[in-house]
């Protein structure tokens, strides 16, 4: 056995980037508040920035590939009615985006915005008398990758003509970059032109782009609240713990046009155990900031089991800082995948109440609803 998993430590390759988390296999989910060197643990708010881009840095080298940098200049920005439309020119080539803001009926400018990925799941609803703006992220403007019809292949994505080095990169890293153009626009303009407040961004999506709006809320500080709904596997769920449910979506199910292919060769079976980070890290990346996570135990494939563990394990972070507050999940059954049943609309409404339009009066604490509390252990997973 002890052979077996140094041939796979040698076989991820020599890379300083969590090394001392490779050297043995770890069944229980690593510390997020541990640092690489494997003896620094964060303790306070203002030293959590440095271990958050280790994350970050982990995430990118070995699950979805590089999201690139971008320099002030190479973005341009105009407004054309209500429609937001963003150039970015890397390379000598140009990538544009696009999208229609949907304003409020009441309120005044600037308005709070939530970003829908792909599309905003949210019911409607939620926001018709709220003073908040809505728009979408057309994520295949950046890689038209889809789960149905016709699509490009790695290396053929409009972002792979600004970065044909990065052609192996998943379509969540490139994802990400396309959403954090949209708020350099917004930032670019202002309010004047806008008529939205960036310092009350959201973002929301479902399954596979309530993935994606996890993605873009981590990897980008200046969304306030992410609200990620129904995101499964490759999610909010932990890699390891999916690993051992059936029919679910694992490391080893899961559409690797999303991550780098390479995920897959380093820690299929098993070897997901040697995996430096897991995906309650992913969730902790959005700390100091809000996240609200929205399950269904009515789709197996989910694994909202996996993700409540992982959620715990993240919520740690938030628990540290002393702003638990901030984190919730609400998991259930009984209604259609990406149709959000009245429910669940109250924690909903009271993180968009409290993150996006600042009503600091609203209670989000104990927002922790699922059937697996008091069923599932979470020692044996959680030991930090």
């Amino acid at each position: 056995m002890l052979k077996r998993h140094l041939l796979l430590i040698i076989m991820l390759g020599c890379t300083t980037i969590g090394l001392a988390q490779l050297v043995t296999p770890q069944i229980d989910l690593p510390d997020p508040l541990l640092m690489n060197d494997g003896k620094t643990r964060v303790t306070e708010i203002k030293d959590w920035g440095v271990r958050r881009q280790q994350i970050a840095e982990m995430i990118q080298h070995y699950g979805i590939g590089q999201k690139p940098e971008v320099e002030s200049e190479a973005v341009k920005a105009r407004m054309a009615g209500d429609t937001l439309i963003v150039d970015v020119t890397v390379n000598g080539e140009t990538l544009t985006l696009s999208s229609v803001i949907q304003y409020p009926t009441v309120g005044q400018p600037p308005y709070a915005l939530m970003v829908g990925t792909s599309m905003l799941a949210l019911p409607k609803p939620l926001f018709e008398n709220r003073p908040i703006a809505v728009m979408n992220f057309h994520e295949k403007q950046v890689n038209d990758y889809g789960q149905w019809g016709k699509h490009h292949e790695r290396g053929e994505h409009n972002f792979d003509r600004l970065y044909p080095e990065l052609k192996d990169n998943g379509a969540y890293s490139e994802w990400a970059w396309g959403f954090s153009r949209l708020i350099d626009g917004l930032e670019q303009l202002g309010p004047e032109q806008t008529k939205i407040d960036t310092k009350h961004i959201g973002v929301s999506g479902c399954s596979y782009a309530g993935k994606m709006a996890l993605f873009c809320g981590a990897f980008d500080e200046r969304v306030a609240l992410t609200i990620a709904q129904e995101p499964g596997g490759g999610g909010a769920a932990s890699w390891r713990y999916s690993h051992r449910l059936d029919s679910v979506e694992n490391l080893d199910r899961t559409d690797y046009h999303w991550f780098l292919e390479s995920m897959l060769e380093r820690f299929h079976g098993d070897s997901v155990y040697l995996m430096p980070y897991d995906h309650h890290e992913l969730v902790a990346m959005v700390c100091p900031r809000a996240l609200l996570m929205l399950g269904n135990t009515d789709y197996r494939w989910l694994a909202d089991e996996s993700a409540y563990v992982s959620m715990n394990a993240a919520r740690k972070v938030w628990s540290q800082f002393g702003i638990d507050d901030r984190i919730g999940y609400s998991i259930n059954g009984g209604h259609p995948h990406c149709q959000l049943p009245e429910s669940q609309f109250p924690e909903v409404e009271a993180f968009i109440d409290r993150f996006l339009l600042g009503k600091n009066d609203v209670k989000t604490a104990g927002v922790l609803k699922s059937p697996f509390e008091g069923k599932i252990d979470l020692t044996p997973w959680i030991k930090y």
